[in-house]
């Protein structure tokens, strides 16, 4: 896998997973001030998710490019180019 591809997936794998590891421990707020929107969660824990997710998507990326690298599954196969 080259550093492009690299790069690539990493971004996409932790998109991915971003978007799975946001909703976890998200409490509404039960009264929101005036001009606040009701389905805004209390306390986001922003740092904590994208660090959550930065861990999780390193040991999935290493797990795919141990894979691409072994010659099992190449990213050309999946794609269909020669």
């Amino acid at each position: 896998m080259n550093p492009v591809e690299s790069i690539v997936t990493f971004l996409i794998v932790w998109w991915v997973v971003l978007f799975m590891v946001l909703p976890f421990g998200v409490n509404r707020v039960r009264n929101p001030d005036d001009g606040h929107d009701p389905g805004a969660p209390e306390k986001p824990m922003l740092i904590r998710k994208l660090l959550a997710t930065t861990g999780i998507t390193i040991i999935l990326f290493g797990i795919i490019f141990a894979v691409v690298s072994s010659g099992v599954i190449s990213l050309r196969d999946l794609v269909g180019a020669d």
